[in-house]
């Protein structure tokens, strides 16, 4: 019965990642490519100064001032073929002298001289490898040490889907492959791998890959509706009406599918973990009452269910409420009616997605539990102690 689900959803999933793959072609954006190169640098020495007010130092008034703050920076190139030069920057105009003491590694961007213009260096950023690979280190290491070969399985299965993301899904959006169709299919590739990787190939593992497939269908279709009732067109950000301009999709239809991609790839996680946790609880309940009937075994199991669906429900609210922070506190500043705030793009398409995710998760733990039930009842019960028989003293060794 595994096998008959399992199967056309594996050949589906191939059938899509050949025939949605990307051809490779650079897109092209209409804009005047400028020779650059981004070495790093070490910071020697940074100094005050005063310079003239720009469009970035606008008061909240509106005005600008007439002289600010700025720093100036003298930094080593530490890469590159200008490695060990010495060059002046100007740092935005959020960095102050104390921000950036000697030792401070930076990223420099070189735009390289023409035939008309000279060579010209300036601050790009903060180098932050070093922080950042240590974080990873630190991750890595931890999930090692308290989860073991599992653990390691799971980073490389978490690095393989990395590379499905990087080669197949962000090359074929920029091609204007369909969006929706790309999530689902990357998505569904990213599930193969990560959860057998992690798990190991077991009917366990199987049971809780269909309920993750149930959910993901469940959230694409929810959010197809969501996104035409409300009207989702996917430009409700700076940076989303920056990409529709330098891809040339301006239309409703290539960024709605872009924010439909954007659902089914984020609730993906969420929706691996209670699947998976959801049917580990039903072997276990069933292990430990091998005479339980499929009903008892269902009804015990959803009351682990329901805490999951709580829980879970806060985690997917609160990530989202923190990555859009900043626009909280700017609709805060703006003091708008609550019911403008709500309906606003900003907050619709949050809100949509958060309801989407939350009922495909609910939807996919009883599709789980149901699953797991009619798969473990037909199984026979591993028993970890000898039975005595009835009237003697039985020892389990």
């Amino acid at each position: 019965m595994l096998a008959a689900i399992l199967l056309p959803l594996i050949a589906a999933t191939g059938a899509g990642l050949v025939t949605l793959w990307p051809t490779g072609e650079a897109h092209r954006t209409g804009i005047v490519a400028v020779e650059a190169e981004y070495p790093t640098g070490r910071v020697m020495s940074a100094t005050s100064d005063s310079c003239g007010g720009e469009n970035e130092d606008r008061r909240p008034d509106g005005s600008i001032p007439a002289a600010v703050a700025c720093t100036q920076v003298t930094a080593r190139v530490t890469s590159g073929d200008a490695e060990g030069q010495e060059v002046q920057i100007w740092a935005p105009a959020t960095v102050r002298a104390a921000d950036v003491p000697a030792g401070t590694a930076i990223v420099l961007v070189q735009y390289l001289a023409t035939d008309t213009e000279p060579e010209v260096w300036a601050w790009f950023d903060y180098s932050r490898s070093v922080p950042l690979g240590a974080l990873t280190v630190a991750f890595a290491l931890m999930v090692t040490a308290v989860a073991g070969l599992r653990g390691v399985r799971a980073l490389v299965g978490l690095a393989v889907a990395s590379v499905v993301i990087a080669t197949f899904m962000l090359p074929a959006l920029l091609e204007g492959r369909d969006a929706l169709m790309v999530g689902l299919v990357g998505s569904s590739a990213i599930m193969f791998v990560v959860l057998y990787m992690a798990h190991g190939f077991s009917k366990r593992t199987t049971t809780a890959l269909l309920g993750t497939f149930g959910g993901l269908a469940m959230t694409a279709f929810l959010g197809v509706v969501a996104a035409r009732t409300a009207h989702l067109t996917g430009i409700s950000t700076e940076e989303n009406y920056r990409l529709a301009m330098l891809t040339g999709r301006l239309g409703g239809d290539a960024l709605r599918g872009l924010f439909l991609a954007g659902v089914a790839l984020a609730g993906l996680g969420v929706l691996n973990d209670v699947t998976v946790t959801q049917a580990s609880a039903v072997w276990e309940l069933r292990d430990a009452d091998p005479a339980a009937t499929r009903r008892s075994l269902f009804s015990r199991a959803m009351r682990i269910g329901r805490d999951h669906i709580a829980s879970a429900v806060y985690t997917i609210a609160f990530a989202y409420a923190g990555a859009a922070l900043p626009v909280l506190l700017l609709l805060e500043v703006y003091q708008r009616p609550l019911y403008q705030t709500i309906s606003s793009g900003e907050f619709a398409e949050e809100i949509a997605r958060t309801l989407v995710g939350s009922i495909g998760l609910v939807l996919a733990i009883p599709l789980t539990t149901l699953i797991a039930v009619l798969v473990a009842t037909t199984e026979p019960v591993r028993r970890r102690h000898a039975v005595a028989a009835p009237g003697g003293h039985g020892h389990g060794h």
